[in-house]
């Protein structure tokens, strides 16, 4: 994700400045677009006024932040961290004091849309800040997509992960009601069509299972491990608060024991695979 966001960025006219995660193939890709490369974290934090992290969880923000070479220590005072990984709130809530101690504003951004979106620049982006730090990063995040101010630090965090509990949910009823339609001799494309105008319509059944499970493939997608870890992200939000999830709590169990099988790369939609062993299919 973090590539194609950069792209948008340089394509809008902004200097951009980036360093390697994990993979150097990108950042090389970036270079060739006029984006400089920095030795790490710390070095673009300093080189930047808005710095942006795109990681997969929680441990991995905490590292590019407060590494021994992580941003904080480059970050100038009066500068904005801008967490854009899917993370739980209250881990968001704690990066943001820890940096506020050294006069560093944060806010928390994750998108959805997928890499397909973030290369068109048209994310959608749930931001959790101050209004005076949404002001100030809002044309920034404008080259990436939609921003929508959502309320104070945490609140970006909050929403994407309303939206992984529907998701999460939403293809597991998908695909045990598939699954059942098949086994009992329905024609699924035909259950589909009837389904597009009743009240079980969703996007998951219009958009992407048609591009996965129902094309034959669980390659590329949406990694059902990065689902199951924002799903235990929400349950850990939610402890917090004293609320339960019982139906979450149930699909992480079932995304849990479908990556055990060896399927945590493969898109969510995968968990099909259980049903249909369930079933003998």
């Amino acid at each position: 994700m973090g590539e194609p966001m950069a792209a948008s960025l340089r394509r809008c006219g902004y200097e951009v400045t980036a360093s390697t995660y994990r993979r150097r193939e990108a950042i090389e890709r970036l270079r060739a677009t006029g984006v400089r490369e920095a030795a790490d974290p710390a070095a673009v934090a300093a080189a930047s006024d808005v710095v942006i992290v795109c990681v997969p969880d929680a441990p991995q923000v905490e590292e590019v932040l407060f590494a021994e070479r992580g941003v904080a220590a480059g970050a100038k005072p009066g500068s904005v961290v801008v967490d854009m990984s899917t993370i739980s709130p209250v881990a968001s809530r704690a990066f943001a004091q820890r940096l506020g101690e050294r006069g560093v504003e944060f806010a928390d951004a994750p998108v959805s849309g997928g890499p397909a979106r973030a290369r068109e620049g048209t994310l959608a982006i749930m931001v959790g800040a101050s209004e005076r730090t949404f002001e100030r990063i809002e044309p920034v995040l404008r080259a990436m997509g939609t921003p929508h101010h959502l309320g104070p630090v945490g609140m970006g965090e909050t929403v994407k992960l309303v939206n992984q509990i529907i998701i999460a949910n939403v293809m597991i009823a998908n695909a045990e009601a598939l699954v059942f339609a098949r086994k009992a001799g329905a024609n699924l494309d035909a259950v589909r069509d009837v389904l597009a105008s009743a009240t079980a319509s969703n996007y998951v059944l219009e958009k992407w299972l048609p591009k996965t499970w129902l094309a034959g493939t669980f390659e590329g997608g949406f990694a059902l491990d990065l689902l199951r870890k924002d799903v235990a992200a929400a349950l850990d939000a939610a402890r917090v608060i004293d609320h339960p999830m019982p139906a979450t709590a149930l699909a992480y169990q079932l995304y849990t024991t479908r990556s055990a099988q060896g399927d945590g790369t493969l898109d969510y939609s995968a968990i099909t695979k259980s049903y249909e062993r369930i079933l003998g299919d």
